[in-house]
């Protein structure tokens, strides 16, 4: 999937944990973003807010971001994900203002612009896509542990809790083993990911009884001719809203080694209503992933082999403090990809890979 030119839509909720899919492409897609609209900062840049970015500015409407003269946009893309996923009211103005104006639209919320008759009406009229990036294929299957058979080494990003930073994590490690000559393959299984690397299937998306099936899948396409895939996490098995789909990654994926991403900051389970729900420690989350990869594949002694810390509302002398803790207590690689580098992790996932392949 080509990704075009886009003007993102964060009206009201431009920042790291509220707009992930804004953040997420303009962190690793700069040059396809040439404006941000969020009217609360606008006369600001992605940099000023968000700390990536550079200078894509943020403007307060559709109109400021046609004007903007650093590239002519093609697409709206939608950039946030609220809880239900659906289209917040005041934004669907602006996608019909997005499509008289001849831009595609594209949107990663579980509501489907598809399913809106007036939109894909005019859309029509005006000879542009709707592109629903949580539109799973349609002949999924259900796992059958296919993954075991890849040759390639097979690493998964598990959390803590969402909203932690696993497809981060993935994309910070891939990028690093590239730079150690290791052929290392991304697998997307959500919408950020997918706009990023232009395929994927949204998991979250799926019936729950093909999750593994729909993960089995991108694993294998993504470990063809592959040293190393790197299977974006999703969700946490600590928490009640999104357990399910984690279980469907661990047992589709099967993967050889795991990367827990944790935030160190937070002390319950994020997106409201589930305070009761303490975070566990690291440790504790370890021995849970470890223990869950056993009730399918024993055979692969599955393990976590480094800790993915995120930071970001931390200064940077706690961050350190907190990821170093982390590290003794558990045994592991520990660091924040983003704030201190990825190495460490890279440097994990290669000697367990080497590991295996002597095995």
């Amino acid at each position: 999937m080509s990704r075009p030119i886009f003007v993102i839509l964060a009206e009201d909720k431009l920042g790291l944990e509220t707009s992930k899919t804004a953040a997420s492409t303009i962190r690793y897609l700069p040059e396809r973003v040439c404006a941000v609209i969020d009217s609360e900062h606008a006369g600001l840049t992605s940099q000023d807010v968000l700390g990536v970015g550079g200078d894509i500015p943020v403007v307060a409407s559709l109109a400021e971001a046609l004007a903007v003269t650093r590239a002519t946009p093609q697409a709206l893309l939608v950039g946030v994900a609220n809880r239900g996923g659906t289209i917040p009211p005041e934004h669907r103005p602006v996608l019909f203002e997005a499509v008289e104006a001849g831009l595609d639209v594209w949107s990663g919320l579980h509501e489907r612009l598809a399913d809106d008759p007036e939109l894909v009406a005019l859309a029509r009229q005006r000879g542009v896509r709707l592109v629903d990036l949580r539109d799973p294929p349609a002949d999924l299957p259900v796992g059958t542990g296919l993954a075991l058979g890849t040759d390639a080494f097979r690493v998964l990003t598990v959390g803590t809790d969402c909203n932690v930073g696993k497809m981060t994590a993935s994309l910070e490690i891939r990028l690093a083993l590239r730079e150690r000559d290791v052929d290392a393959r991304f697998a997307a299984t959500g919408q950020s990911g997918i706009v990023i690397d232009g395929a994927g299937i949204p998991v979250d998306a799926v019936v729950s009884d093909f999750v593994s099936g729909a993960t089995e899948r991108i694993t294998l396409e993504a470990a063809e001719g592959a040293d190393v895939v790197l299977v974006e996490g999703q969700g946490s098995l600590f928490h009640p809203g999104y357990s399910a789909v984690t279980l469907g990654l661990l047992h589709g994926s099967m993967p050889h080694a795991m990367i827990l991403c944790w935030m160190p900051g937070r002390k319950h389970v994020y997106a409201g209503g589930y305070d009761w729900v303490e975070i566990p420690t690291p440790a504790e989350a370890i021995a849970a992933y470890e223990e869950a990869m056993r009730w399918a594949a024993p055979q692969l002694n599955s393990r976590v082999v480094g800790l993915s810390a995120n930071t970001y509302d931390l200064a940077e002398d706690e961050a350190r403090r907190v990821v170093e803790e982390a590290g003794v207590a558990t045994g592991l690689p520990s660091t924040d990809p983003v704030r201190f580098g990825a190495e460490a992790l890279a440097e994990a996932v290669e000697a367990a890979w080497k590991t295996s392949a002597r095995g």
